[in-house]
């Protein structure tokens, strides 16, 4: 039988950290690699360390922090907000009602809607690294292979058993992304719409497994992000995912013949061999930093811009 999740410990635990303003944040934000920066534009913050919360593990992976950030979000009197400064995943070695744990905690706390940002690899050449990819659908392998978050049984007897995930991406916050930017003044290629591979890491992808998800419709890849998703739409969140680009996946047109090199070689024949092309977090997070900016600034100002969308009050 599965072990009871500690929600009234996890609340009375935040709620002696927490002054009343903040006690019911509105918005959540998951801040992906190198992204915690978002914190800064925070105003009243109140970080609480994960290992404070019942419940909560800790990130183990870098560019991940490993609290909650409250504070108060945008112009005027602002929005009380709560953010993930990292987030887990199946690969550190955490179970899945781990990994989606916080999110829970945020529906149980007051939050309605959910900002999810993450870094991800381009499978498609139309969208270059520092793309801004606002998600439209996802391609998730492990879901349909038995690494579901909602395998096993549910966590409240008015979650549904079956749950679509048709509707997964709010279109109204959707929108929302594209509003912001104007706003902004962001040039049009500095955001794309795309659908999100979700693959289990902690490797990145083969070139073979690239082109598959490539071929499967997916236009960026990445190892988080889906479970968060799926108990956001169980828990009746409204969901938006930005995914910023930090590299492409090595998938080239062709693969080198070692065969042909080494007859190439016996015959005499000068042999020129290609570059190898890998991909590294250190790549990943150096993008997130160049783009940090950006995205602290898109996200505030869809977080200004919520409030004033009826249904998504």
């Amino acid at each position: 039988m599965a072990t009871p999740l500690p929600f009234v410990q996890t609340l009375e635990a935040l709620t002696s950290f927490l002054p009343e303003k903040l006690k019911k944040p509105r918005i959540g934000i998951v801040c992906g690699s190198g992204l915690s920066g978002l914190v800064e534009s925070f105003r009243e913050v109140v970080i609480v360390p994960y290992d404070k919360l019942p419940g909560f593990a800790k990130s183990t992976v870098p560019g991940h922090k490993s609290a909650l950030a409250f504070g108060l979000l945008g112009a005027g009197e602002g929005v009380p907000v709560v953010a993930m400064l990292g987030r887990f995943h199946p690969y550190e070695g955490h179970t899945f009602p781990t990994v989606v744990y916080p999110i829970r905690v945020m529906a149980k706390l007051g939050v309605k809607n959910l900002i999810i940002t993450n870094a991800s690899g381009s499978l498609n050449p139309a969208i270059p690294v520092g793309t801004i990819v606002v998600i439209q659908d996802h391609l998730a392998l492990p879901n349909l292979t038995g690494m579901n978050p909602l395998l096993g049984p549910p966590t409240s007897p008015n979650h549904p058993r079956f749950l679509p995930l048709s509707d997964a991406y709010s279109p109204s916050l959707r929108r929302l992304a594209f509003l912001a930017a104007h706003r902004l003044s962001l040039s049009r290629n500095a955001l794309a719409e795309g659908i999100y591979a979700w693959v289990s890491g902690p490797t990145y992808e083969t070139p073979a497994e690239g082109r598959l998800l490539r071929k499967g419709g997916a236009d960026v890849v990445g190892m988080s992000t889906v479970p968060e998703v799926v108990a956001a739409r169980e828990e009746g969140l409204n969901v938006m995912v930005m995914s910023l680009v930090t590299n492409f996946v090595v998938i080239p047109d062709t693969y080198r013949s070692i065969r042909e090199e080494v007859e190439a070689e016996l015959a005499g024949k000068p042999v020129e061999l290609p570059v190898a092309h890998v991909v590294s977090h250190d790549e990943v997070l150096e993008v997130g930093r160049e783009k940090a900016g950006v995205m602290k600034k898109l996200v505030e100002s869809i977080v200004e811009l919520i409030p004033t969308v009826p249904e998504l009050h």
